[in-house]
């Protein structure tokens, strides 16, 4: 078999020291072979940046061990180091384009580091430029191109050099979906060309189909896209609602055969608990259950702080408040405010402490999300004046 151009075993990352010292990878071991997309989705914060930068030799591997285009990365000399680098394309979220220099400079200076300059190197530019759609934009500075242009320029630029790998971190987010795409599948393509591996970190569920391999990295721990995406009762068609329906059949392409199979057992089990939903829908006031529901978390919320009263209002502005009231804010999924409580102490009661307040932030959005369902029920109002 060909020579992987990545080789994780049992990766671990720290930062920080002492009692600041945070883990964000996990033992992470892995493949990535010539000519091979894999992509890598997870959660903001789950250390998909950190994982790009170590394969691309621009940290230094702290626990395991990683192999980059047949050098071990633990311990290498940073001469070793910086001659991986030169053979890696780097594309990142922002474009990094020198703002005082034209399309083809900005392309010539992925060139430079290989000592590739003069005639050579202007004609290597604009013949990469040509193959990303830009033909005629050479002498564009990046404040003259679109945010899908600039994002263009850098592919051009990072695929100049001829690299092995190319490593490429949430290359379509400030993109539209139209320009992602397109994006994506210059870059596909052009990959292809060159055989070239290509590892990307996105968050962008529409672009999964371009990948040979989807990988999940959540909580510093790296699994496949069937392991991972089905794990939760209600996960698996999440993920797969916001995957254009076109591109189903080629992420299904990327999954072995068992893989596959968990899967459509995994889907089978959720559209039944799905079908199930449906018909409490049908068959049920769902109105009236999240309404008791919502009244009965706010009576339980109350007594937890030693409320006398609560005063429920359907919608982000309260009431003029009592003087040492306490305001509850539930929030939706998209972290609105979208209703208040006011809790209210007896006369002789102690008053609500900065404790109480903090404490009630920890109800926000799971009492948000019931208020949203009640609403979706039918919901119009709630009876709740006094506890």
């Amino acid at each position: 078999m060909t020579a992987p151009v990545i080789a994780m075993s049992f990766v671990s990352h720290f930062y920080g020291s002492g009692a600041l010292r945070r883990q964000v990878l996990t033992g992470i071991s892995g493949e990535v072979y010539p000519g091979e997309i894999v992509i890598v989705v997870g959660p903001s914060g789950s250390g998909k940046t950190t994982l790009l930068s170590l394969a691309g030799a621009l940290r230094r591997v702290q626990h395991g061990e990683m192999t980059v285009l047949g050098h071990q990365l633990n311990g290498a000399a940073d001469q070793t180091l910086v001659g991986i680098r030169r053979k890696i394309g780097y594309i990142f979220q922002a474009h990094n384009l020198l703002g005082s220099l034209t399309a083809a400079e900005n392309v010539r200076t992925g060139l430079t580091p290989l000592g590739r300059g003069g005639a050579a190197a202007h004609a290597e530019a604009a013949s990469m430029l040509q193959e990303v759609g830009l033909a005629g934009h050479e002498n564009s500075p990046p404040a003259q191109l679109s945010g899908g242009q600039r994002q263009r320029v850098a592919i051009a630029r990072a695929l100049a050099r001829r690299p092995s790998l190319v490593l490429a971190d949430e290359p379509t987010a400030s993109l539209d979906r139209a320009s992602g795409r397109e994006v994506v599948e210059i870059l596909r393509r052009l990959a292809r060309q060159q055989g070239c591996a290509i590892l990307l970190v996105t968050h962008d569920n529409r672009i999964l189909d371009i990948a040979d391999r989807v990988l999940v990295l959540e909580d510093g721990k790296l699994s496949s896209f069937a392991a991972a995406v089905s794990s939760d009762a209600g996960h698996l068609l999440t993920a797969l609602a916001s995957v254009p329906a076109g591109n189903l059949t080629g992420l299904w392409a990327g999954l072995s055969e068992p893989d596959f199979l968990d899967l459509l057992q995994r889907l089978r089990a959720e559209v039944e608990q799905y079908l199930n939903v449906v018909e409490f829908e049908r068959s049920t006031s769902a109105g009236a259950l999240f309404a008791a529901i919502v009244q009965s978390v706010i009576d339980r919320v109350g007594a937890g702080i030693g409320a006398a009263g609560a005063v429920f209002s359907p919608d982000a502005a309260p009431a003029a408040a009592p003087s040492g009231a306490i305001v509850l804010q539930a929030r939706n999924r998209d972290h609105e405010v979208i209703a208040t409580v006011q809790f209210t102490r007896g006369p002789d009661d102690r008053p609500f402490t900065a404790s109480d307040e903090r404490g009630l932030r920890d109800f926000e959005r799971p009492l948000g999300l019931l208020v949203e369902a009640w609403r979706r029920g039918g919901g119009t109002q709630l009876s709740i004046t006094g506890l």
